[in-house]
Protein backbone atom coordinates (compact mmCIF):
# COMPACT_ATOMS: atom_id res chain seq x y z
CA UNK A 1 0.00 0.00 0.00
CA UNK A 2 1.16 3.53 -0.65
CA UNK A 3 0.42 7.10 0.33
CA UNK A 4 -1.61 8.40 -2.60
CA UNK A 5 -2.23 12.10 -1.91
CA UNK A 6 -0.69 14.25 -4.66
CA UNK A 7 -0.13 11.13 -6.75
CA UNK A 8 -2.11 11.06 -9.96
CA UNK A 9 0.27 9.24 -12.28
CA UNK A 10 2.30 7.12 -9.87
CA UNK A 11 4.72 10.02 -9.37
CA UNK A 12 4.58 13.69 -8.38
CA UNK A 13 4.02 15.60 -11.60
CA UNK A 14 4.92 19.03 -10.22
CA UNK A 15 6.28 21.51 -12.75
CA UNK A 16 9.86 22.51 -11.93
CA UNK A 17 11.11 26.01 -12.67
CA UNK A 18 13.74 26.18 -15.40
CA UNK A 19 15.72 28.50 -13.11
CA UNK A 20 16.36 25.70 -10.63
CA UNK A 21 19.66 23.86 -10.72
CA UNK A 22 18.00 20.52 -10.18
CA UNK A 23 21.16 18.58 -9.33
CA UNK A 24 22.20 21.09 -6.66
CA UNK A 25 18.64 21.17 -5.29
CA UNK A 26 18.58 17.39 -4.98
CA UNK A 27 21.88 17.48 -3.09
CA UNK A 28 20.53 20.20 -0.78
CA UNK A 29 17.32 18.30 -0.07
CA UNK A 30 19.32 15.19 0.80
CA UNK A 31 21.33 17.16 3.37
CA UNK A 32 18.29 18.93 4.84
CA UNK A 33 16.27 15.71 5.15
CA UNK A 34 19.12 13.30 5.98
CA UNK A 35 18.23 11.31 2.87
CA UNK A 36 20.32 8.84 0.93
CA UNK A 37 19.87 8.04 -2.76
CA UNK A 38 20.49 4.42 -3.71
CA UNK A 39 20.54 3.59 -7.41
CA UNK A 40 20.76 0.37 -9.36
CA UNK A 41 23.36 0.00 -12.12
CA UNK A 42 20.53 -0.05 -14.69
CA UNK A 43 19.41 3.48 -13.89
CA UNK A 44 19.90 6.40 -16.32
CA UNK A 45 23.45 7.77 -16.21
CA UNK A 46 22.51 11.08 -14.57
CA UNK A 47 20.83 9.28 -11.67
CA UNK A 48 23.79 6.97 -11.18
CA UNK A 49 26.05 10.04 -11.06
CA UNK A 50 24.05 11.79 -8.34
CA UNK A 51 23.41 8.73 -6.17
CA UNK A 52 25.21 8.28 -2.87
CA UNK A 53 25.43 4.56 -3.51
CA UNK A 54 25.06 2.43 -6.64
CA UNK A 55 25.00 -1.33 -6.81
CA UNK A 56 23.14 -4.47 -7.78
CA UNK A 57 20.15 -5.89 -5.87
CA UNK A 58 22.23 -7.60 -3.19
CA UNK A 59 24.41 -4.56 -2.57
CA UNK A 60 21.37 -2.27 -2.33
CA UNK A 61 19.77 -4.57 0.25
CA UNK A 62 22.98 -4.74 2.27
CA UNK A 63 23.43 -0.98 2.12
CA UNK A 64 19.84 -0.35 3.21
CA UNK A 65 20.54 -2.36 6.36
CA UNK A 66 23.57 -0.23 7.20
CA UNK A 67 22.40 3.30 6.46
CA UNK A 68 21.86 5.87 9.22
CA UNK A 69 19.74 8.10 6.99
CA UNK A 70 16.15 8.92 7.89
CA UNK A 71 14.97 8.67 4.28
CA UNK A 72 16.01 6.11 1.67
CA UNK A 73 15.25 6.98 -1.95
CA UNK A 74 15.48 3.85 -4.06
CA UNK A 75 16.11 4.60 -7.72
CA UNK A 76 15.45 1.28 -9.34
CA UNK A 77 12.26 -0.70 -9.73
CA UNK A 78 9.36 -1.32 -7.39
CA UNK A 79 10.51 -4.53 -5.69
CA UNK A 80 13.79 -2.84 -4.70
CA UNK A 81 11.85 -0.19 -2.79
CA UNK A 82 9.86 -2.92 -1.08
CA UNK A 83 13.04 -4.77 -0.13
CA UNK A 84 14.46 -1.63 1.47
CA UNK A 85 11.24 -1.09 3.44
CA UNK A 86 11.15 -4.72 4.55
CA UNK A 87 14.66 -4.36 5.97
CA UNK A 88 14.17 -0.80 7.30
CA UNK A 89 10.62 -0.57 8.69
CA UNK A 90 11.40 2.52 10.78
CA UNK A 91 12.80 4.53 7.88
CA UNK A 92 10.85 6.38 5.21
CA UNK A 93 11.42 4.65 1.87
CA UNK A 94 10.63 6.58 -1.30
CA UNK A 95 10.68 5.71 -4.99
CA UNK A 96 10.57 8.34 -7.76
CA UNK A 97 7.91 6.48 -9.81
CA UNK A 98 5.59 3.70 -8.63
CA UNK A 99 5.13 2.65 -12.26
CA UNK A 100 8.72 1.37 -12.36
CA UNK A 101 7.77 -2.28 -12.11
CA UNK A 102 9.60 -5.44 -13.11
CA UNK A 103 8.59 -7.90 -15.81
CA UNK A 104 10.20 -10.73 -13.84
CA UNK A 105 8.26 -9.92 -10.67
CA UNK A 106 5.10 -9.55 -12.78
CA UNK A 107 5.67 -13.03 -14.23
CA UNK A 108 5.11 -14.50 -10.75
CA UNK A 109 1.65 -13.48 -9.44
CA UNK A 110 1.38 -14.38 -5.76
CA UNK A 111 -1.88 -16.32 -6.12
CA UNK A 112 -0.54 -18.50 -8.93
CA UNK A 113 2.79 -19.03 -7.17
CA UNK A 114 1.00 -20.03 -3.97
CA UNK A 115 -1.07 -22.59 -5.88
CA UNK A 116 2.12 -23.98 -7.40
CA UNK A 117 4.06 -24.41 -4.16
CA UNK A 118 1.06 -25.98 -2.39
CA UNK A 119 1.42 -28.88 -4.80
CA UNK A 120 4.85 -29.57 -3.27
CA UNK A 121 4.40 -29.15 0.50
CA UNK A 122 7.73 -30.78 1.42
CA UNK A 123 9.82 -28.52 -0.85
CA UNK A 124 11.97 -25.58 0.23
CA UNK A 125 11.02 -22.43 -1.69
CA UNK A 126 13.88 -20.32 -3.07
CA UNK A 127 12.85 -17.07 -4.72
CA UNK A 128 14.86 -14.58 -6.71
CA UNK A 129 14.82 -11.17 -5.02
CA UNK A 130 13.09 -9.82 -8.16
CA UNK A 131 9.68 -10.59 -6.63
CA UNK A 132 6.96 -8.79 -4.72
CA UNK A 133 6.84 -8.67 -0.93
CA UNK A 134 3.86 -11.05 -1.07
CA UNK A 135 5.91 -13.68 -2.93
CA UNK A 136 8.83 -13.19 -0.55
CA UNK A 137 6.40 -13.92 2.30
CA UNK A 138 5.81 -17.39 0.78
CA UNK A 139 9.56 -17.96 0.39
CA UNK A 140 12.03 -19.76 2.66
CA UNK A 141 15.11 -17.97 1.34
CA UNK A 142 15.64 -15.27 -1.27
CA UNK A 143 18.62 -15.11 -3.60
CA UNK A 144 20.14 -12.64 -6.03
CA UNK A 145 22.14 -13.44 -9.14
CA UNK A 146 25.24 -12.68 -7.05
CA UNK A 147 24.61 -15.26 -4.34
CA UNK A 148 22.17 -17.76 -5.92
CA UNK A 149 24.77 -20.41 -6.70
CA UNK A 150 26.39 -20.10 -3.27
CA UNK A 151 23.08 -20.38 -1.42
CA UNK A 152 21.65 -23.25 -3.49
CA UNK A 153 24.91 -25.17 -3.10
CA UNK A 154 24.48 -25.10 0.69
CA UNK A 155 21.43 -27.36 0.46
CA UNK A 156 21.98 -31.15 0.39
CA UNK A 157 22.23 -32.58 -3.11
CA UNK A 158 19.01 -34.55 -2.63
CA UNK A 159 17.09 -31.54 -1.21
CA UNK A 160 13.69 -30.87 -2.73
CA UNK A 161 13.79 -27.28 -3.97
CA UNK A 162 11.50 -24.92 -5.84
CA UNK A 163 13.13 -21.98 -7.61
CA UNK A 164 11.22 -18.98 -8.89
CA UNK A 165 10.57 -16.96 -10.82
CA UNK A 166 13.43 -16.82 -13.37
CA UNK A 167 13.64 -20.05 -15.35
CA UNK A 168 16.91 -19.03 -17.05
CA UNK A 169 18.72 -18.31 -13.80
CA UNK A 170 17.23 -21.45 -12.24
CA UNK A 171 18.35 -23.59 -15.16
CA UNK A 172 21.84 -22.10 -14.97
CA UNK A 173 22.06 -22.79 -11.22
CA UNK A 174 20.86 -26.36 -11.76
CA UNK A 175 23.54 -26.90 -14.39
CA UNK A 176 26.34 -25.53 -12.21
CA UNK A 177 25.34 -27.19 -8.93
CA UNK A 178 23.97 -30.51 -10.17
CA UNK A 179 20.67 -29.76 -8.43
CA UNK A 180 17.28 -30.56 -9.93
CA UNK A 181 15.19 -27.65 -8.66
CA UNK A 182 11.62 -27.29 -9.86
CA UNK A 183 11.50 -24.05 -11.85
CA UNK A 184 8.74 -21.47 -12.04
CA UNK A 185 8.20 -20.37 -15.64
CA UNK A 186 9.11 -16.68 -15.42
CA UNK A 187 11.69 -14.49 -17.16
CA UNK A 188 13.08 -10.95 -17.50
CA UNK A 189 11.94 -9.27 -20.72
CA UNK A 190 15.33 -7.55 -21.13
CA UNK A 191 17.50 -10.65 -20.83
CA UNK A 192 15.10 -12.75 -22.91
CA UNK A 193 15.46 -10.41 -25.89
CA UNK A 194 19.14 -10.73 -26.67
CA UNK A 195 19.71 -11.93 -30.21
CA UNK A 196 22.14 -14.84 -30.44
CA UNK A 197 22.59 -14.25 -34.18
CA UNK A 198 23.48 -10.58 -33.71
CA UNK A 199 25.88 -11.42 -30.89
CA UNK A 200 27.62 -13.90 -33.19
CA UNK A 201 27.93 -11.15 -35.80
CA UNK A 202 29.35 -8.78 -33.19
CA UNK A 203 31.93 -11.39 -32.24
CA UNK A 204 33.05 -11.43 -35.89
CA UNK A 205 33.48 -7.63 -35.88
CA UNK A 206 35.25 -7.72 -32.52
CA UNK A 207 37.19 -11.01 -32.55
CA UNK A 208 39.19 -10.09 -29.46
CA UNK A 209 36.19 -9.04 -27.39
CA UNK A 210 34.97 -11.19 -24.50
CA UNK A 211 31.24 -11.80 -24.15
CA UNK A 212 30.06 -11.13 -20.59
CA UNK A 213 26.52 -12.38 -19.89
CA UNK A 214 24.05 -12.20 -17.01
CA UNK A 215 22.63 -15.60 -15.96
CA UNK A 216 19.10 -14.36 -16.70
CA UNK A 217 19.97 -14.67 -20.40
CA UNK A 218 18.75 -17.65 -22.40
CA UNK A 219 20.93 -20.76 -22.46
CA UNK A 220 22.29 -20.32 -26.04
CA UNK A 221 23.69 -16.91 -25.09
CA UNK A 222 25.20 -18.32 -21.90
CA UNK A 223 26.85 -21.15 -23.85
CA UNK A 224 28.56 -18.56 -26.04
CA UNK A 225 29.64 -16.37 -23.11
CA UNK A 226 33.24 -16.08 -21.94
CA UNK A 227 32.07 -15.13 -18.46
CA UNK A 228 28.68 -15.44 -16.71
CA UNK A 229 27.85 -13.46 -13.60
CA UNK A 230 25.68 -10.96 -11.79
CA UNK A 231 25.76 -7.29 -12.70
CA UNK A 232 28.38 -6.67 -10.03
CA UNK A 233 30.39 -9.71 -11.10
CA UNK A 234 30.42 -8.54 -14.73
CA UNK A 235 31.70 -5.13 -13.61
CA UNK A 236 34.40 -6.72 -11.46
CA UNK A 237 35.49 -9.08 -14.21
CA UNK A 238 35.78 -6.30 -16.79
CA UNK A 239 37.76 -4.17 -14.37
CA UNK A 240 40.21 -6.92 -13.43
CA UNK A 241 40.65 -8.37 -16.93
CA UNK A 242 43.58 -7.49 -19.19
CA UNK A 243 41.22 -7.63 -22.18
CA UNK A 244 40.28 -4.22 -23.60
CA UNK A 245 37.06 -5.04 -25.50
CA UNK A 246 33.87 -6.55 -24.09
CA UNK A 247 30.40 -7.36 -25.41
CA UNK A 248 27.92 -6.88 -22.56
CA UNK A 249 24.79 -9.06 -22.46
CA UNK A 250 22.79 -7.41 -19.71
CA UNK A 251 20.88 -4.15 -19.34
CA UNK A 252 23.07 -1.51 -20.92
CA UNK A 253 22.96 0.86 -17.93
CA UNK A 254 25.89 -1.01 -16.37
CA UNK A 255 28.14 0.18 -19.21
CA UNK A 256 28.16 3.68 -17.70
CA UNK A 257 29.93 2.43 -14.57
CA UNK A 258 32.13 0.08 -16.59
CA UNK A 259 33.39 3.03 -18.65
CA UNK A 260 33.94 5.17 -15.55
CA UNK A 261 36.07 2.48 -13.93
CA UNK A 262 37.81 1.50 -17.18
CA UNK A 263 38.16 4.58 -19.42
CA UNK A 264 40.70 2.90 -21.69
CA UNK A 265 38.49 -0.13 -22.43
CA UNK A 266 35.65 -0.51 -24.94
CA UNK A 267 32.23 -1.86 -24.00
CA UNK A 268 29.76 -2.90 -26.70
CA UNK A 269 26.14 -3.53 -25.72
CA UNK A 270 24.75 -6.85 -26.96
CA UNK A 271 21.82 -6.12 -29.28
CA UNK A 272 18.23 -7.28 -28.77
CA UNK A 273 16.06 -8.95 -31.37
CA UNK A 274 14.58 -5.57 -32.32
CA UNK A 275 16.81 -4.46 -35.19
CA UNK A 276 15.98 -0.76 -34.64
CA UNK A 277 17.92 -0.63 -31.36
CA UNK A 278 21.62 -1.23 -30.80
CA UNK A 279 21.33 -1.77 -27.03
CA UNK A 280 18.93 -3.40 -24.61
CA UNK A 281 17.32 -1.14 -22.01
CA UNK A 282 14.69 -1.81 -19.33
CA UNK A 283 11.79 0.52 -19.96
CA UNK A 284 10.81 0.30 -16.28
CA UNK A 285 14.26 1.32 -15.03
CA UNK A 286 14.23 4.29 -17.42
CA UNK A 287 11.00 5.71 -15.95
CA UNK A 288 13.01 7.34 -13.17
CA UNK A 289 14.28 10.83 -14.02
CA UNK A 290 16.04 13.68 -12.21
CA UNK A 291 12.77 15.64 -12.20
CA UNK A 292 10.88 12.81 -10.53
CA UNK A 293 13.72 12.33 -8.07
CA UNK A 294 13.61 16.03 -7.15
CA UNK A 295 9.84 16.01 -6.58
CA UNK A 296 10.10 12.74 -4.70
CA UNK A 297 12.52 14.30 -2.21
CA UNK A 298 10.63 17.60 -2.03
CA UNK A 299 7.22 16.08 -1.26
CA UNK A 300 8.51 12.81 0.28
CA UNK A 301 6.26 10.84 -2.06
CA UNK A 302 5.63 8.21 -3.37
CA UNK A 303 6.32 6.33 -0.14
CA UNK A 304 6.51 2.56 0.16
CA UNK A 305 4.36 1.22 3.00
CA UNK A 306 3.96 -2.48 3.78
CA UNK A 307 1.50 -4.02 6.24
CA UNK A 308 3.52 -5.19 9.24
CA UNK A 309 2.36 -8.82 9.20
CA UNK A 310 3.34 -9.18 5.57
CA UNK A 311 6.61 -7.33 6.14
CA UNK A 312 7.66 -9.70 8.93
CA UNK A 313 6.92 -12.78 6.82
CA UNK A 314 8.86 -11.38 3.86
CA UNK A 315 11.73 -10.26 6.08
CA UNK A 316 12.53 -13.83 7.15
CA UNK A 317 13.44 -14.90 3.60
CA UNK A 318 15.65 -11.84 3.04
CA UNK A 319 17.44 -12.14 6.37
CA UNK A 320 18.13 -15.79 5.67
CA UNK A 321 19.60 -14.79 2.32
CA UNK A 322 21.89 -12.26 3.96
CA UNK A 323 22.96 -14.84 6.55
CA UNK A 324 23.69 -17.49 3.91
CA UNK A 325 25.58 -14.99 1.75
Amino acid sequence: MYKSNLLTKGFIDEKISSEINIIEEIKTLCIEKNAVIMAHYYQPNEIQDIAHFIGDSLALAQQAQKTNSDIIVVCGVHFMGETAKILCPNKKVLVPDLNAGCSLADSCPVDKFEEFIKQYPDYTVISYVNTTAAVKALTDVCVTSTNAKKIVAQFPQEAKLIFGPDRNLGDYINSTTGKNMLLWDGACHVHEQFSLEKIVELKKHYPNALLLAHPECKKPVLLLADFIGSTQALLNFATQSDTTQFIIATESGIIHEMCKKNPSKEFIPAPPLDSTCACNECNFMRLNTLEKLYNCLKFELPEILIEEGLRKKAEKSILRMLEMS
